[in-house]
């Protein structure tokens, strides 16, 4: 029998239709009394859900992660209730003996015995910059692709206008293209086109012009181009929203401007806000906040052997982010302390396990900044640890040095 640690709680078994909800109410003796029912998933439905919880006093709640369709009854019911959002790889129910209603009474077992790990779930602030920022990954994907198959349009119709401009969809590179569209087969002079500041040759640019493009591709092109200045002009526009979200953080964003990397574009910061949150309390300690973006080897022994050291799939929009900003990072002079552990490691372990190190160096610096409140200082990565005067080996390792050198080991 386990310890029960809540006398009245609630279990949820969210679906897309319907929310079957169990309320385990346990008396002094030890004695378990259950009530259930089952609401609509619409808005009224989960407002008889949040008037049926207060009708027997239950304020602690847990559920499942279903997809999406959390978010609705998390949102009306964090309200008046602590809501507890578990991973379903904590709440798995024995097999063979599943439906919904069974599904709910074992979550609300599984909560009052104090056995599922709760989720981080930030404020309703962050949780909305957190999705705006995240569907602004989106629309750059999107745009990336878009630009991808205009230029493999150009590509195909032999005009070659990567091998002449840095950016084939710059103001001079765009002009030429659109005079090609405006224009099918004609030859025309690009000189007016180009930009002054342009150091590839204007005879260069001829020849790279001198190509046919089919009406198909005509077509495809046209398409892409209108994509693409739409998808920038939605993004810009989401852009817009964020910052007018992310004002009232503007003093922990300030913090996180002064750490390297993040001080050249303020969008990066933003985003790294967005996933962890401004307040670091809900983080025991830096290390918690490592192992929950994935940036740290996962635990899985058995019979004390390890069987795995990977790095788990946490973090799948926080990690890219710390990635790429660790990739700047080992290249730059102005900041020894990232460089210098990058190389140290990659000698050893490759360059994947050096950038995730270093990516670990990032979480550890904010983590250190938001709870202090402090800007970034780099005397903490600076610091030598003290080297051992006298070393000490074992016998197998004494034996191991002096067979690499030569010498003969006798049983005796």
């Amino acid at each position: 029998m386990f310890k029960i640690f809540r006398n009245n709680c609630c279990g949820l078994d969210v679906h897309k239709t319907w929310i079957y909800a169990c309320i385990g109410i346990t008396d002094p003796n030890g004695r378990t009394e259950y009530k259930q029912a089952r609401f609509s998933s619409f808005s009224n439905g989960l407002r008889d859900l949040a008037a049926w919880l207060a009708k027997y006093s239950c304020t602690e709640v847990c559920m499942e992660s279903t997809g999406k369709y959390w978010i609705p009854v998390f949102n009306i019911l964090e309200k008046s209730c602590f809501v507890t959002l578990a991973h379903p790889k904590y709440t798995k129910p024995q097999k063979g003996n599943k439906t919904d209603r069974k599904d709910a009474k074992w979550i609300c077992d599984l909560f009052m015995c104090d056995m599922i790990k709760p989720s981080f779930i930030p404020s309703p602030e962050i949780r909305q910059l957190r999705d705006l920022i995240r569907y602004r990954v989106k629309l750059t994907n999107m745009l990336t692709g878009e630009k991808n198959r205009a230029q493999n349009c150009l590509t195909v119709s032999n005009l070659k206008l990567d091998d002449v401009f840095s950016d084939v969809f710059g103001k001079s590179a765009r002009s030429i293209t659109n005079y090609i569209l405006d224009h099918p087969g004609e030859t025309f002079d690009v000189s007016p086109f180009v930009d002054p500041r342009c150091k590839t040759p204007v005879s260069e640019i001829q020849a790279a012009v001198d190509g046919a493009i089919s009406s198909e591709q005509a077509v495809k092109l046209r398409q892409c181009l209108a994509h693409i200045d739409e998808l920038e002009a939605h993004r810009k526009e989401i852009e817009s929203e964020i910052f007018q979200i992310a004002e009232p953080f503007s003093a922990v964003l300030d913090l996180l401007y002064t750490l390297p990397g993040l001080d050249k574009n303020p969008m990066t910061a933003i985003a790294i806000l967005s996933e962890i949150g401004p307040d670091m309390s809900v983080f025991p300690s830096s290390k918690h906040l490592v192992s929950w973006a994935g940036c740290c080897p996962r635990n899985d022994q058995s019979n004390q052997k390890v069987k795995s050291r990977r790095i788990s799939r946490a973090g799948s929009y926080l990690k890219p982010l710390l990635v790429q900003v660790a990739n700047a990072l080992i290249k730059s002079k102005k900041h020894p302390e990232f460089k210098e552990r990058y190389h140290r490691i990659k000698s050893r372990r490759g360059h994947k396990k050096a950038i995730i190190a270093v990516c670990k160096m990032l979480l550890t610096a904010i983590w250190n900044m938001l709870s202090k409140l402090e800007p970034y200082n780099p005397e903490g990565f600076l610091e030598h640890r003290p080297v051992k005067q006298e070393k000490t080996l074992t016998v197998s390792q004494a034996l191991e040095f002096l067979r690499l050198r030569g010498y003969t080991i006798t049983n005796q």
